[in-house]
């Protein structure tokens, strides 16, 4: 009997299907990672992260264990070449077979418009800036995007790709504000299509991704309106930020600062901006003023010096999850700004 088994086990191994290896996926930013993780959440999938957490996107160097992660990836994911145009090259380099998926191209996205002012929703903008939606098909509602990952998904190579308005080699990052996570309409929106991707190169866990994927809608929308519930107390009240990256927060919640320190691609700002920004504090009487645990605190000192303002810290990149990250902003927002 024991020699029938040692005999029969290497045709029973060799009629056994063979094991799909799950994806590897690497996502540029800790939110998009977040999402990813809980859409792969039971299926044995890994993702790893580029940007780490406490370092900004805006401007990074990579390093060997960055790089190493990209060049094993099977799927990349990432906001988008507005927030991280310095991504571009490497990823065409070290993944060029990779699927790609480029999030703020998913059809449906909200896109807003960057904004070049000091004065932001608190005030009268100062070169006549303004928010608005652009193509790829927006819809205020969303819903579910039909064919949203068309074509930014498999063999999207971006390697010599143009991006327009977009200087590689300054802070000039575009036309559009790439803060787009930050709008948990878009974050829903973006489930669904990670989920679509997952599904194409592991299609044995189709069906575990696309329901991960609407547990995750779900979950994202109680956040959502915890956030509103936690800010509405502190509506109109005036506040101020260090860099320009809250736009798609601020419009979702119906919140308007007085003014940013720095533009929304975190370049910094020159003198003249300094002291602006310290006479819109003053004339506002601004309450609290956001600093960022990616950035250099020193100039919040300088703009809230004598303005009787209190400090506050908001984390775009923060949270264990997605649900996470907007509860914790809205918190930290109301206790900077409650009474």
């Amino acid at each position: 009997m024991p020699r029938v088994l040692h005999l029969a086990a290497p045709f029973l191994l060799l009629a056994a299907p063979a094991l799909a290896e799950a994806p590897r996926v690497v996502a540029d930013i800790a939110p998009v990672q977040a999402l990813v993780a809980r859409v792969m959440e039971g299926s044995g999938a890994t993702s790893a992260l580029i940007v780490p957490v406490g370092a900004s996107p805006h401007g990074f160097a990579l390093r060997p264990s960055q790089a190493a992660a990209i060049e094993a990836a099977g799927i990349v994911v990432t906001v988008g070449a507005g927030l991280t145009p310095w991504l571009d090259d490497p990823l065409g380099t070290l993944a060029p077979d990779a699927r790609r998926l480029t999030l703020t191209e998913v059809a449906g996205t909200t896109l807003l418009e960057a904004r070049n002012t000091v004065l932001l929703g608190g005030g009268a903008p100062e070169d006549g800036g303004h928010a608005h939606e652009e193509g790829h098909g927006h819809d205020k509602e969303h819903g579910h995007a039909e064919g949203h990952a068309e074509g930014h998904a498999e063999g999207h190579d971006h390697k010599g790709h143009e991006h327009e308005g977009h200087d590689h080699d300054g802070h000039d990052h575009g036309p559009t504000d790439p803060h787009a996570w930050l709008d948990p309409r878009n974050a829903r929106l973006w489930t669904d299509a990670i989920a679509q991707v997952l599904a194409e190169a592991d299609p044995a866990q189709a069906a575990l991704y696309l329901a991960n994927a609407e547990a995750a809608r779900a979950e994202i929308a109680a956040a959502e309106a915890e956030a509103a519930a936690i800010l509405a107390p502190v509506a109109g009240r005036p506040y101020a930020v260090f860099h320009d990256a809250y736009q798609y927060f601020e419009a979702r919640f119906a919140i308007a600062p007085v003014a940013a320190i720095a533009l929304g691609d975190a370049a910094d700002p020159g003198p003249q901006r300094v002291a602006a920004v310290r006479d819109a504090v003053a004339a506002a009487g601004v309450r609290c003023i956001f600093a960022e645990p990616q950035m250099n605190p020193a100039l919040i000192a300088t703009v809230a010096e004598g303005s009787g303002a209190r400090r506050g810290t908001i984390d775009p990149l923060g949270g264990a999850s997605y649900p996470d990250l907007l509860r914790a902003i809205a918190r930290d927002m109301a206790a900077c700004l409650g009474d």
